[in-house]
């Protein structure tokens, strides 16, 4: 009886070369309507606009506002973090929406928007934790434009993934505040309403701000979801621009700001150091005192460092 084991060779992506003139891209990740209005009217050139908004069904709304933007960018859409059996209406609202493309963050959007939707661009998020060229290389046959590095990826790693893989097939997170942990309690519910579930509960989460202090005293913001799942973000900002250089040399050329709840002001100058940054009229440790200069608890390298 005869066994078929190929080799790893034959999993490996075939090299594409990447092209040395092409510009650095921004990609910018919005959670509130000011900073979209604020990304929309800003002099920076963005590549795209992704809207990850708690409520859904404001996609819509707002996919229609920003088109009468001129020359808007092309606009995406991110899905939930968790799909559960029986969720695919969360997809439908977002397709129905009529955006550039989506911004994909499990296997069941894969499958989805791949059937469903394909006329629009996918990418695929980092909790996709593409991590290696094997990994990649599958996403991408499954119809994915760009995949977003793995965040357990520090920086050498990240860059000898973009050695054994195109570059081009690739997005570096370069600012976010990094995602702590997502989970299916809801602490809006819990402690801010009466009720058990979305049913009841009044939806404080589209009213009140929470943030969970830590024993250090440091406050991180709690997110909730059109699925009522909650996700804490570190209340420090992670940046990549020290090493923004040698990423740009490896032949990467999508970058990703994702914007918190910074008001139009900090929307602004975020734009404007990440678009120097990627213009090379500033460099990676200028850019990381201003980013700082903004946050009142300062930046981290976080898992890049």
């Amino acid at each position: 009886m005869s066994s078929f084991s190929p080799s790893l060779a034959e999993w490996l992506p075939a090299p594409e070369p990447a092209d040395p003139t092409a510009e650095p891209r921004l990609h910018v990740v919005c959670r509130t309507s000011a900073q979209l209005s604020a990304v929309l009217t800003s002099p920076v050139a963005v590549a795209s606009v992704t809207l990850d908004y708690e409520d859904l069904r404001r996609y819509a709304d707002a996919v229609e506002t920003a088109r009468l933007t001129p020359e808007a960018p092309p606009l995406f859409l991110a899905t939930p973090r968790i799909q559960k059996s029986g969720e695919e209406g969360f997809f439908k609202l977002i397709a129905r929406a009529a955006p550039d493309g989506v911004l994909i963050r499990n296997l069941g959007g894969i499958q989805w928007f791949r059937q469903e939707a394909p006329e629009l661009t996918r990418v695929g998020d980092f909790s996709l934790n593409v991590s290696n060229p094997i990994t990649a290389r599958l996403f991408r046959e499954q119809g994915l434009e760009r995949l977003t590095l793995s965040y357990d990826l520090n920086a050498g790693q990240a860059l000898d993934l973009l050695q054994s893989a195109p570059p081009q097939w690739f997005e570096l997170t370069l600012h976010q505040h990094m995602p702590l942990f997502h989970m299916e309690h809801c602490v809006f519910c819990t402690f801010l309403s009466e009720g058990t579930d979305y049913t009841n509960c009044g939806r404080p989460c589209e009213s009140q701000e929470v943030r969970l202090r830590d024993r250090v005293g440091q406050e991180h913001l709690l997110s909730a979801d059109t699925g009522c799942r909650n996700t804490l973000f570190n209340g420090r900002a992670q940046t990549a621009a020290r090493y923004f250089q040698p990423f740009l040399d490896s032949g990467l050329r999508d970058y990703r700001l994702e914007l918190l709840k910074e008001d139009a002001s900090a929307t602004w100058k975020l734009l404007r150091i990440y678009d120097d940054l990627l213009a090379g009229r500033i460099e990676g440790d200028e850019a990381w005192s201003e980013v700082g200069a903004i946050s009142r608890l300062g930046v981290t390298e976080g898992t890049l460092g």
